[in-house]
């Protein structure tokens, strides 16, 4: 039956899922290994503007709009280890101050200052961290404030067994994506 669906649909099968809508489906123990690709596709961005000579504000634009976006959509759903942010903040930093030919230059602040609000002296750069934290905190919101979603049906049967989230222990099992919710909130 599966073979005669994929001929009328035209389609071929796929053996395994490594990744749904851009998201890695499984996360080993290697969580670094895991997130390497999105470290490679900021670093990709990162070195072809390497090259265009830009102002602190083209800097400063390309940096909020373009690098920070990247990672949004998985820190929605996973908890990116410190090591891979530290690693990003890194490269945000050494594309902020430049460099020539390999050769680093002095960077006059640290990227937590430079993080802190214009209104406060900083640039406003967001703390992936906190950024992380607070999209892992949204989906805790949405799995307490809507009981009956199937995303919370899902975990309520499969991981948690206890009637609310708020109940629910954090325990060897479940999936990184449940644990990452769960440490956003304890």
């Amino acid at each position: 039956m599966q073979e005669e669906l994929l001929s009328i649909l035209a389609m071929r099968q796929v053996d395994k899922h490594e990744k749904y809508l851009g998201i890695p489906t499984i996360i080993g123990k290697s969580k670094k290994m895991v997130f390497s690709a999105l470290k490679d596709r900021i670093w990709k961005k990162l070195s072809g503007w390497k090259e265009i000579f830009l102002s602190r504000a083209g800097k400063e634009i390309l940096l909020k709009s373009v690098i920070q976006a990247i990672p949004t959509y998985i820190m929605g759903v996973y908890k990116i280890p410190a090591g891979v942010i530290d690693d990003i903040h890194a490269m945000m930093a050494r594309f902020w101050w430049g460099q020539e030919d390999d050769k680093r230059r002095v960077h006059w602040k640290s990227w937590k200052d430079l993080c802190t609000p214009k209104f406060l002296g900083g640039m406003g750069f967001r703390d992936l961290r906190v950024f992380n934290d607070a999209l892992l905190g949204r989906q805790a919101w949405r799995l307490t404030s809507n009981p009956n979603s199937l995303l919370n049906r899902f975990f309520m049967r499969n991981t948690i067994r206890e009637k609310n989230f708020l109940d629910a222990r954090l325990g060897v099992g479940g999936s990184y994506s449940w644990r990452s919710v769960v440490k956003s909130v304890i």
